[in-house]
């Protein structure tokens, strides 16, 4: 966890006017939001880049199907190479290929297989994408990926997460910090949750007062995991001097990446870093096999799709794996109950 407190709200006329910018969007959308007819859980965060979201929206929907409840995950899909409206998964595993879904949703669906009781569907009008998933099916509840500033749709249960390694995004909107929305925003959520190995949930509680925020804070714990690939097994097990791997990662916050690689042993010799949400055409898998020399891949889970074809010997994954804590669960079920009664 971030030891730095955030700043007070700024008094900067160009914060001032942006963030004054953003407030009148939010109301006028808000108040012409349309709504589906189950309940909506948003999740979302005031970052730019990676807050780690999809770890916490595929962990959210686990719970309700542990539940027994049906759950649509609605997404944007971001820079997808197809338009309209898509379904990604019905519960068995990706149903289109990674360029067709965007990354995330197709980490979503992967993440997800086997979990009978999940849809997911893509379509930047996440109404549109709600209605297409109650076609034919019987929905309980939608979940909304990086819904926060999607206000177009009504949401019963706004949950805002910030990460740990980086809470306050420099408490500044761009180009002085990293917030698309200012953090006194927050009064607008139903409850704040940090992830990540460090997540404290009574240090969000207490930097995010000083924005205006006094509702419930919860942590998720994060870890990382080797999974997939010929070499996780090995490479969990071997001696640490011979962990060296070529890390290939295209996300927001590639120095995360490589601290967790390095917490599990793993000596990155050299991580390549490319674009968040990077489609490594031809001249980037080239750049990878010259630099493996016979050294395993490791990358994250959202880079997988987009990689495995393209090696002999499939990378080995390193996966954000979210675990809410207890009081987070049953928070939200007493939520759910409260709207389905």
């Amino acid at each position: 966890m971030a030891k730095v407190p955030p700043k007070p709200p700024s008094r900067s006329p160009w914060q001032t006017v942006y963030s004054w910018l953003l407030q009148r969007r939010r109301s006028y959308w808000s108040a012409r939001a349309r709504r589906l007819p189950r309940p909506v859980l948003s999740v979302g965060n005031l970052h730019w880049g990676g807050g780690g979201k999809t770890p916490f929206a595929a962990a959210l929907v686990e719970h309700l199907c542990q539940r027994g409840l049906r759950t649509a995950l609605l997404s944007r899909g971001y820079r997808r190479k197809t338009k309209g409206t898509l379904v990604v998964s019905t519960g068995e595993g990706p149903l289109v290929d990674v360029k067709s879904s965007g990354d995330e949703p197709y980490e979503l669906a992967v993440r997800l297989a086997g979990r009978s009781g999940s849809v997911i569907v893509v379509d930047s009008d996440r109404y549109r994408a709600g209605r297409e998933a109650l076609r034919g099916r019987d929905i309980d509840a939608f979940v909304l990926d990086d819904g926060f500033s999607h206000v177009r749709l009504h949401r019963d249960v706004e949950i805002l997460v910030f990460p740990s390694h980086d809470p306050w995004g420099g408490s500044r909107l761009l180009p002085s910090g990293r917030l698309r929305e200012p953090l006194a925003t927050t009064r607008r959520a139903h409850a704040a949750v940090m992830t990540g190995a460090l997540a404290d949930a009574s240090a969000l509680a207490r930097g995010l007062r000083l924005h205006g925020y006094d509702g419930p804070t919860f942590a998720a714990p994060a870890r990382y995991e080797l999974t997939n690939g010929a070499n996780a097994e090995e490479l969990a097990t071997q001696p640490r001097a011979d962990r060296r791997v070529v890390l290939v990662s295209g996300v927001a916050n590639p120095g995360a990446v490589e601290d967790a690689a390095r917490s599990l042993g793993l000596a990155p010799d050299p991580h390549l870093v490319f674009p968040d949400h990077h489609d490594y055409p031809a001249r980037s898998i080239e750049t990878i096999r010259r630099a493996t020399r016979d050294l395993p891949i490791v990358t994250t889970a959202k880079d997988f799709a987009k990689l495995a074809g393209h090696f002999e010997t499939p990378p080995t994954v390193l996966r954000l794996r979210c675990e809410p804590e207890p009081d987070l669960r049953n928070w939200l079920d007493e939520r759910l109950d409260a709207l389905t009664t």
